[in-house]
């Protein structure tokens, strides 16, 4: 028993030793000389990418925060962090420095769904939290656009839902060009294929009316052409009336 318990001490102790040792020995980042370069990482970049490495460096150097050349010790990564986050595009940032004396920044950008251009309001984006982002400071994306009379709470409220919805389907999100909304509230949508407009309508059921529209195309205009007529109307139910 007391063999027993004198192996275990031993092993606590030499636990112990271990902890400390590598607490030593593991390289840790340094605060003392000059930082030597600064690292951006965007997040995401196999995706559209709403800002580069250069525009992050330009915010930096713009408020006198650029670190590379300064003491490591004067370089604050928080007051960093802070004045990148007043970029509205980006949604987080996280900066700290590296072993090798170098400052490394972490940025993930928002991810926009929709770029509206609305008649008396101007233009603004829409995230995929439903936020409103001004286009000013964010690098242009290529992102749905819907124009017309939009308020903010239509933006983020129906008209996201719609456009969310035909961005996760592949026929509509290839079909679908432009979207407008007129003065009446009428959604109406420019397809990329045939030289007409289709009226949507309201957007409550606007699933049922796509379905539609598909079948449509599929048994009408398959066969007689797409350029047939200039308008499609769906806003009637159980009903497609067409003009030529």
């Amino acid at each position: 028993m007391l063999k027993r318990i004198s192996f275990l001490l031993v092993a606590v102790l030499l636990s112990g030793y271990m902890i400390v040792a590598i607490a030593f020995i593991a390289p840790k980042a340094s605060t003392a000389g000059v930082c030597n370069g600064t690292i951006i990482d965007v997040a995401n970049v196999s995706l559209l990418r709403f800002i580069s490495e250069a525009e992050v460096l330009a915010i930096l150097k713009a408020g006198g925060l650029s670190p590379t050349g300064k003491m490591l010790g004067e370089v604050n990564t928080s007051k960093i962090e802070e004045k990148l986050l007043e970029n509205k595009i980006i949604h987080r940032a996280e900066c700290f420095k590296t072993v090798n004396g170098k400052i490394r920044v972490k940025i993930y950008p928002r991810t926009l769904l929709l770029r509206v251009f609305a008649v008396g309001r101007g233009s603004f984006y829409v995230d995929k939290y439903r936020e409103i982002i001004p286009t000013s400071g964010v690098y242009p994306a290529y992102v749905p656009v819907a124009s017309g009379f939009i308020s903010e709470e239509f933006a983020r409220g129906e008209l996201f839902d719609f456009v969310e919805f035909i961005r996760n389907n592949r026929f509509w999100d290839a079909q679908i060009g432009q979207i407008f909304i007129a003065q009446n509230g009428d959604v109406e949508i420019t397809p990329t294929v045939g030289n007409h407009q289709v009226i949507i309508g309201r957007l409550t059921d606007y699933k049922e009316k796509l379905d539609k529209l598909h079948l449509f195309y599929d048994e009408v205009l398959n066969k007689i052409g797409w350029n047939k007529y200039s308008v499609i109307n769906l806003k009637y139910k159980d009903q497609v009336v067409c003009k030529r």
